[in-house]
């Protein structure tokens, strides 16, 4: 078999599978049908539960931020840091994996507005628990 009939035949199969696909991706790209605004589905519950990790992070990193700086009571607030990253850690994986999981746009039920925020707030808190760690390890 020559390369020119190799070709012409990849070709085809290529023009032919597209052909096919287009049904399929069409057909995948119809938006569900939206469920209510106060319907807790799967998705929006996991989205929730790693936005309220995350602003758990958040506040304790800043109340370790608030500590190192010498605010609040006396020490490095080490611990409160490590708390605040590893919550901030497990609120931006939840929040990836809830938009990673999402069928549909916002409205449809899979907590893909939620899964956003909860990436969001995890990384705050990461980026919190960060900086009192670089502060703690500067004064010590």
């Amino acid at each position: 078999m020559s390369v020119r009939r190799v070709l012409a035949v990849a070709g085809a199969a290529l023009i032919g599978g597209f052909q096919l696909a287009v049904p399929a991706v069409a057909h995948a790209s119809v938006q569900l049908e939206p469920v209510g605004a106060y319907t807790m589905t799967a998705g929006r519950l996991w989205s929730l539960v790693g936005a309220g990790v995350g602003l758990v992070g958040v506040v304790v990193g800043g109340l370790a931020l608030a500590r190192s700086t010498g605010r609040i009571g006396s020490g490095s607030g080490r611990r409160r840091a490590f708390v605040a990253l590893a919550a901030g850690l497990i609120s931006a994986v939840v929040g990836g994996m809830v938009v990673a999981a999402a069928e549909g746009g916002p409205g449809t039920g899979y907590g893909i507005v939620g899964g956003v925020v909860a990436v969001v707030v995890g990384l705050i808190g990461m980026a919190l628990g960060g900086l009192v760690l670089a502060r703690s390890r500067r004064t010590g």
